[in-house]
Order: C-alpha cells, then structure tokens, then sequence
C-alpha cells in the first residue's frame, strides 16, 4: 500500500526513506488544561436536516484551488452534527469484523507502509512528520497507543475506503464536497468573516486548530493539542459541530483519479501555515492515505428513514 507524504494542510511531500518508523520515540508531551467537554452537550449519532439552498462556493478565495467562486444550489439532506468517533467506529468494527486500510499494513513488508503521524519533542516542540506502521486507529500514535478514555474523540487514520464503508453500514453517505461546503458557510458564525468558524472577534478560539508558530509551538489556547472530543466546542448556526477544525474531514468529490477532496482543516491548521479552517478551503488527498489529523462524518438524503438503532 503506498503511503506518499502529500499531508493535509501542511502541503509537505516527504521522501518516505526519510520517514520515521513506529521506533520513533513518543513526543511524551503534556495536553493543555483548561477547557471542559460537557457530556450533556453531546448527542451520539444527532443528525441535522439543512434545507435546500444555495451559497456561494469557493466565497472569499485565499489559494488558487478554491477558485473560481461560483453560486452553486443544494438539495436538502441531513448531516451528523459531529464527526465520526472511535466509539461509533467500534461498534461498526465490532459488527462486521472489518479490518481498516492502516491495520492491514502493519503485516505488509512494503518499507512505504503505514499511517502518518505528526509527532514533538518532549516538550511538545519542533513537531515533524513520520511515517509509523502500527498506528491505527486504535493506535493513534502507533504501537502502545491506545483510544482507552477517548471513545468521544473523531476517529482518524480512516481511509477514504474505510470512510466508505462505515458510512454504508450506517445507513449514509460522505458528503460531497459542494454539501459539506454548504453547511459550514451557512452556519457560520458571522457569515460576512470566513475565518468566524474558527475564531471570535476577540481571537477566542472556536474550534481545535493550531494556535502560535506551526510547527515550532502550539500554544493550545483553544485547550487542546491533538484532536477533541466531538461537539466540545459550540455548535454553529445550523447545530452543527467541528466542521472547521479538530481533523479534516473525507468527501465523496473527487479531485482527480488518484485523490479526493477533503475540507474544514484541522487541529494542526495555523494561521502562519496553512490558514485552510475556512468553509471554501479545500485539499486533495491521497485515496489510499491517512493520518492522525483526517476523520470523517456522514450525511443522508432527506428523504433516508434512519436506521433502526443508533450508530
């Protein structure tokens, strides 16, 4: 299985010779403190019906990809008000005994196998790519990792074809690209600020992004420095949460043969790198690739009855 290093966000390519292995010693940094995750704010498995309606995509480009803008209609379909957990992921794990893209490697002898890992020092600095075969998710920073305590947390180093496949067990779909960009413009905070889904007009963080110089230093301002639980930060206008930031999210929307689109940035988003927690930015990825920062969540027709039990 190839694992190129074109990663999300950070727009690196990276030789994988120069990679790390699951050897590489654990960051052993410490997560800020400071912010609380009510329970009763979450809703396992919520969905949200957004009407019809049109937007604007690519409104207020900042890169070449997100252009040209263009007014583009929707139809109406419901969406997960949160990314897909590692709880939600189990108990479909636990159904149908499927075996993730990333686990699937850990036996291969290919030297490029394995799933992407951003990685610190001891003190939570100089943050660096590495390439780890045994991270999972399961195994969010490789062998001996472990998702014990984080069953709210987005599940990640999820593949497009393993996104896929939750999502038909679910009873849903990935949304397109042109879906999911409808949504976060129309819950923004303040719809005329392209940057309001991620941060206030005092510079309070509103979503798990990058705070401080990428990749020197977060300053975890936001409480976090890996991904958050799901719906801890407030919802948008729709109810909707962590559609901008925390981890990128697959669409269904193809960028060419090889990629498909991702959206809404994530916690390794800075304002000095990457500056894609926007609702018109937009990223191709690697089908066969993933990593500790791309999740995913699902979306239904209008019209879908939902699934006997919740999921």
């Amino acid at each position: 299985m190839r694992r190129a290093f074109w990663l999300a966000g950070a727009a690196l390519t990276m030789a994988v010779a120069g990679c790390g292995s699951q050897s590489e010693p654990d960051s052993g940094h410490t997560e800020p403190a400071g912010r609380e995750c009510p329970a009763d704010v979450f809703e396992p498995g919520k969905f949200i019906l957004l009407p019809a309606g049109s937007y604007i995509k690519g409104a207020d480009p900042l890169y070449p990809e997100e252009r040209p803008s263009m007014r583009l209609r929707v139809e109406g379909f419901a969406i997960q008000a949160h990314e897909v957990t590692n709880d939600q992921f189990a108990a479909f794990v636990n159904a149908t005994g499927y075996v993730t893209e990333a686990e699937r490697a850990v036996t291969s002898d290919d030297p490029r196998a394995g799933s992407a890992v951003f990685t610190r020092d001891a003190k939570g600095m100089n943050g660096r790519w590495v390439l780890r075969n045994g991270a999972t998710w399961r195994a969010p920073e490789g062998t001996g990792s472990s998702i014990d305590g984080k069953g709210r947390h987005p599940v990640v180093h999820v593949t497009l074809a393993d996104a896929r496949a939750y999502a038909k067990w679910a009873g849903g779909r990935l949304p397109s690209e042109e879906e999911w960009e409808y949504a976060a413009s129309s819950g923004l905070p303040d719809p005329a600020n392209r940057f309001s889904g991620a941060i206030d007009d005092k510079g309070v963080p509103r979503a798990n992004h990058w705070q401080g110089v990428f990749p020197i230093k977060d300053e975890g301002k936001d409480g976090f420095s890996g991904t958050a639980p799901a719906s801890c930060f407030p919802a948008d206008r729709n109810g909707v949460h962590d559609l901008i930031g925390n981890v990128w999210e697959w669409t269904d929307s193809p960028a060419d043969d090889a990629h498909m689109i991702i959206k809404g940035g994530s916690w390794l988003c800075a304002a000095n790198f990457c500056a894609r927690y926007r609702p018109a930015a937009r990223q191709p990825q690697e089908n066969d690739f993933s990593s500790n920062h791309i999740g995913f969540r699902i979306v239904r027709d209008a019209a879908a009855p939902a699934p006997g039990i919740a999921r």
